[in-house]
């Protein structure tokens, strides 16, 4: 079964959807899952060096104030705290990510795309870290395994910019208007950090659908013989 999970570094309810769709499968002793992440920008046009801070981005964006800016978001983080996620949202550093999507392709060639998920949400969510640093993306993938002198010079070069490109295209071919977006199997569709039980209503259907009934028996041979 393979999971494919549209997100961006910079989305809240994706860290969260990533959290839900992982105890999904856990409880629902899935065996053969392949989960691989997709790169979307919410915002393409982030600043490289940031210049504003998250609440003041949120409060320019709405036309509200700070403090509202700061109560609008305290509901995330609620949400955040039931799925064991702690989000620091005055750390946050609002940076453009592609830089980050395309460490992410690098991590997939070397078998460490989980890893470097789960630190880039981390860096972003927790420890209020810049992901369009060159300096802490080196940390992050070498941290799980990559070689720093590979990383360095894959970041110094424009090398996955086009699969970065060609994911964010499929979005749009299938119409995705939001993150996360999970779809499974190419068959199935959830939008949305849903319910744990809404992801495994789908990974027991994909389960159920992958068994053969039998219709009809008759003689056969097995391990022991034929009979």
């Amino acid at each position: 079964m393979k999971v494919e999970v549209w997100s961006d570094y910079a989305c809240p309810f994706c860290y969260i959807g990533k959290k839900r769709l992982e105890k999904a499968i856990q409880e629902n002793g899935a065996t053969n899952v392949e989960v691989e992440f997709k790169s979307f920008e919410l915002d393409p046009s982030a600043p490289e060096t940031p210049t504003m801070g998250l609440y003041d981005i949120l409060a320019s964006k709405y036309g509200t104030s700070v403090d509202q800016a700061r109560s609008m978001s305290q509901g995330v983080v609620d949400a955040a705290k039931t799925d064991g996620l702690f989000y620091e949202m005055d750390r946050v550093v609002p940076a453009n990510t592609f830089k980050a999507h395309r460490l992410t392709q690098l991590a997939k060639k070397h078998d460490k795309m989980d890893e470097v998920s789960e630190e880039l949400f981390q860096a972003y969510f927790m420890n209020g870290e810049n992901l369009n640093d060159d300096s802490i993306l080196t940390r992050i993938a070498t941290s799980v395994g990559l070689d720093p002198a590979i990383v360095e010079a894959f970041l110094a070069s424009e090398e996955s910019s086009d699969e970065v490109r060609q994911e964010e295209e499929m979005a749009r071919e299938l119409g995705v208007t939001g993150v996360p977006f999970f779809v499974f199997d190419r068959k199935y569709a959830i939008s949305g950090a849903q319910p744990v039980e809404a992801f495994s209503q789908v990974l027991e259907r994909i389960q159920q659908e992958q068994k053969v009934e039998i219709v009809a028996e008759g003689d056969a041979c097995g391990v022991d013989g034929c009979n």
